[in-house]
Protein backbone atom coordinates (compact mmCIF):
# COMPACT_ATOMS: atom_id res chain seq x y z
CA UNK A 1 0.00 0.00 0.00
CA UNK A 2 1.47 3.38 -1.43
CA UNK A 3 2.46 5.93 1.37
CA UNK A 4 2.07 9.58 -0.11
CA UNK A 5 3.74 12.87 1.41
CA UNK A 6 2.10 15.99 0.26
CA UNK A 7 2.35 19.83 0.70
CA UNK A 8 -0.91 21.77 0.18
CA UNK A 9 -1.63 25.72 -0.16
CA UNK A 10 -3.78 26.86 2.48
CA UNK A 11 -5.83 30.17 1.08
CA UNK A 12 -3.13 32.46 2.93
CA UNK A 13 -0.69 30.85 0.75
CA UNK A 14 0.87 29.42 3.49
CA UNK A 15 2.17 25.68 3.14
CA UNK A 16 0.79 22.80 5.17
CA UNK A 17 2.89 19.53 4.55
CA UNK A 18 1.30 15.86 5.86
CA UNK A 19 0.88 12.60 4.93
CA UNK A 20 -2.07 10.13 3.74
CA UNK A 21 -2.92 7.03 2.00
CA UNK A 22 -5.42 9.24 -0.86
CA UNK A 23 -4.69 12.32 -1.81
CA UNK A 24 -8.16 13.11 -3.07
CA UNK A 25 -9.60 11.61 0.08
CA UNK A 26 -7.49 13.59 2.50
CA UNK A 27 -7.46 16.83 0.57
CA UNK A 28 -11.83 16.51 0.78
CA UNK A 29 -10.93 15.55 4.20
CA UNK A 30 -8.86 18.93 4.94
CA UNK A 31 -11.52 21.49 3.06
CA UNK A 32 -14.19 19.79 5.13
CA UNK A 33 -12.68 20.54 7.91
CA UNK A 34 -11.89 17.33 9.46
CA UNK A 35 -8.33 16.77 9.88
CA UNK A 36 -5.06 19.18 10.78
CA UNK A 37 -6.31 22.06 13.15
CA UNK A 38 -3.64 24.27 11.07
CA UNK A 39 -5.83 23.71 7.97
CA UNK A 40 -9.11 24.37 9.51
CA UNK A 41 -8.81 28.22 9.68
CA UNK A 42 -6.84 28.59 5.93
CA UNK A 43 -9.54 26.77 3.70
CA UNK A 44 -9.41 25.81 1.04
CA UNK A 45 -6.87 23.77 0.59
CA UNK A 46 -5.07 22.60 -2.30
CA UNK A 47 -2.53 19.78 -2.90
CA UNK A 48 0.24 21.15 -4.98
CA UNK A 49 2.82 18.65 -4.51
CA UNK A 50 3.19 15.04 -3.55
CA UNK A 51 5.43 11.87 -3.27
CA UNK A 52 4.97 8.02 -2.84
CA UNK A 53 6.96 6.18 -0.15
CA UNK A 54 6.64 2.73 0.19
CA UNK A 55 6.48 2.74 3.85
CA UNK A 56 4.27 4.35 6.62
CA UNK A 57 7.91 4.96 8.40
CA UNK A 58 9.50 5.98 5.03
CA UNK A 59 6.48 8.81 4.88
CA UNK A 60 7.17 10.00 8.24
CA UNK A 61 10.94 10.32 7.72
CA UNK A 62 10.20 12.16 4.62
CA UNK A 63 7.69 14.78 5.94
CA UNK A 64 9.82 15.69 8.71
CA UNK A 65 12.39 16.69 6.67
CA UNK A 66 10.04 18.80 4.27
CA UNK A 67 8.90 20.41 7.57
CA UNK A 68 12.56 21.68 8.35
CA UNK A 69 12.53 23.82 5.36
CA UNK A 70 12.20 27.05 4.65
CA UNK A 71 9.04 27.95 2.97
CA UNK A 72 11.32 29.17 -0.27
CA UNK A 73 12.77 25.79 -0.30
CA UNK A 74 9.16 24.09 0.09
CA UNK A 75 8.47 26.14 -2.99
CA UNK A 76 11.21 24.92 -5.02
CA UNK A 77 10.09 21.87 -4.27
CA UNK A 78 7.01 22.21 -6.01
CA UNK A 79 7.98 24.16 -8.65
CA UNK A 80 9.79 20.14 -9.59
CA UNK A 81 7.19 18.40 -9.65
CA UNK A 82 7.84 15.96 -12.07
CA UNK A 83 11.16 16.40 -12.48
CA UNK A 84 14.27 15.02 -10.40
CA UNK A 85 13.78 14.40 -6.67
CA UNK A 86 14.86 17.30 -4.66
CA UNK A 87 16.84 16.71 -1.20
CA UNK A 88 18.02 19.35 0.75
CA UNK A 89 22.10 19.36 1.39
Amino acid sequence: MPYHVYLARCADGSLYTGWCLNLAEREAAHNAGIGAKYTRSRLPIHIVYHETCRTRGAALRREAEIKRWTKAYKEKLIGSMGKRRLRKQ
